[in-house]
C-alpha cells in the first residue's frame, strides 16, 4: 500500500498502542510541509524562494492531496502567489487531522473516541495494520542507517524529517549524531524541497521564540 508522505509522517508520530501524537507541534509543521511538497512533486504547486503558486494541472486522484489543494486554492483568494510560511502556519493543525483521518479510512489505524475526565471528547488512533509502518521504517533505515541510495519519495520524506527535527521519531533508539549527517546530505540533494525545508525551519524558530517570550513573561 502506498500512502502519502504526510501519512508516513503521521505513522511515525502515532504511538502504536495509545494512538496519541508525539511531538505534536513539530509533527504539525512536518505534515503540512509534506503535503505541500507532494503537491510540488505532482506539479500542482510551484515554489520559488519564500512563495508558492498554484499550477493549472489535473487533480492527482489522491483524496488527501486534492483536498489540501482545494483548501489552498480558497486560501489564495485569487492571488497569483503567497508566502509558504503563511500557508504552513494556517494548515499545520488541519493537516494533521486530514492525514490521520485518511490513515483511518485506509484501515492503517483505527479511530477511538473517549472522554477525558469524563467530560472532554478525545480522539486516539492506535495502529490497526502494522505492516505499513514496518515497511516504512525499513525503507528509512536502508536510506539513512545503511546508506542505500533513496528514491525520490524516500529522499523527500527524509528531507521533511530532517527539517522538522523528527529524527527521534523516525529512528528511535539511534543517537541523533549518528544519523544527522546522513539526513542532512539527503536533504541537501532535494532541490524541490529547499524552500519548504527552509519555511519549516523558519516556522519552528518563530514558534520557539514565541514560547520563550511567553514563558519569560509568565515568570517575570
Amino acid at each position: 500500500m502506498q500512502i502519502t508522505l504526510a501519512e508516513e509522517i503521521m505513522l511515525l508520530s502515532l504511538d502504536d498502542e495509545s494512538g496519541s501524537v508525539k511531538q505534536r507541534q513539530s509533527v504539525g509543521w512536518a505534515v503540512a510541509g509534506a503535503l505541500l511538497l507532494e503537491l510540488v512533486l505532482a506539479d500542482r504547486v510551484r515554489v520559488s524562494g519564500k512563495h508558492l503558486e498554484l499550477v493549472d494541472s489535473p487533480p492527482t486522484g489522491e483524496e488527501l492531496l486534492d483536498g489540501r489543494f482545494e483548501a489552498m486554492r480558497v486560501w489564495m483568494k485569487g492571488r497569483s502567489k503567497r508566502r509558504i510560511g503563511e500557508w504552513l502556519t494556517k494548515d499545520q493543525a488541519k493537516a494533521v487531522g486530514a492525514a490521520v483521518e485518511r490513515l483511518s479510512a485506509r484501515g492503517v489505524v483505527v479511530e477511538e473516541r473517549r472522554k477525558a475526565l469524563g467530560m472532554f471528547p478525545v480522539r486516539r488512533y492506535p495502529e490497526a495494520d502494522g505492516t505499513v509502518e514496518r515497511a516504512l521504517r525499513e525503507r528509512l533505515a536502508d536510506a539513512v542507517s545503511k546508506g542505500a541510495e533513496p528514491d525520490e519519495r524516500t529522499a523527500s520524506l527524509v528531507t521533511v524529517i530532517h527539517a522538522a527535527r523528527l529524527h527521534a521519531l523516525a529512528f528511535p533508539g539511534v543517537p541523533r549524531k549518528e544519523i544527522t549527517a546522513r539526513t542532512a546530505a539527503i536533504a541537501d540533494g532535494q532541490w524541490a524541497a529547499e524552500s519548504i525545508r527552509t519555511a519549516i525551519r523558519d516556522m519552528q524558530l518563530a514558534m520557539a521564540a514565541v514560547t520563550v517570550a511567553t514563558v519569560t513573561a509568565a515568570t517575570a
